[in-house]
């Protein structure tokens, strides 16, 4: 069965950061509706460690759950937008490994960077959403927390690999974190 994207682009106006991962997990595995929605899912544990030094910082009181309306205000002042570069996929197992998708369709990467215009990189998160970027940017996959450089429509953008958010990846989130903080500290300093 084919499934179609359940979310819609979070783009903001500012954004400079365009974060992408392969595809949701199956909605039995939500703790929100939004991007990196399984809570075994590392991303907003990355992502408080960065800028606050606390993994534990967007994670709701029940912690079950993370507070999604903070975060959402927080990728909305820091310029970070989110989506995924399949948007629309089969599942060949019940699971949400990239390697047990299909690919149906691919997200059009440079239409929705018509959409961000003072964006400057792209962070992929994985294997399948590197290679899926790279292929449409026709670039070289940089290894796993580098980045490679490319010009769309006479903007230079970086496309940086970063390690999965995924639990399955075996490296600590401290680890994953510190990949991750050298595309942060890139457009914080374009700002």
């Amino acid at each position: 069965m084919v499934e179609l994207h359940p979310f819609e682009p979070f783009l903001p106006e500012e954004a400079r950061l365009l974060m992408l991962g392969t595809f949701p997990p199956a909605e039995k595995r939500w703790s929100m509706k939004f991007y990196y929605p399984n809570f075994q899912n590392d991303m907003w544990r990355i992502v408080g460690h960065c800028y606050f030094g606390d993994k534990q910082h967007f994670i709701a009181d029940d912690g079950k759950h993370y507070r999604l309306e903070d975060l959402k205000a927080f990728l909305v002042e820091q310029g970070i937008a989110l989506y995924d570069t399949c948007t629309k996929v089969v599942r060949t197992k019940n699971t949400a490994s990239d390697k047990d998708l299909k690919v149906v369709e691919q997200t059009d990467l440079k239409a929705m960077l018509r959409q961000l215009p003072l964006c400057r990189a792209i962070a992929t998160a994985g294997q399948l959403a590197t290679t899926l970027c790279c292929q449409q940017f026709e670039v070289a996959e940089p290894r796993v927390g580098e980045y490679v450089t490319t010009v769309f429509e006479g903007r230079q953008l970086r496309l940086y690999r970063m390690p999965s958010s995924s639990r399955a990846y075996p490296m600590a989130v401290e680890k994953k974190a510190e990949a991750y903080q050298k595309v942060f500290d890139y457009v914080d300093d374009s700002k």
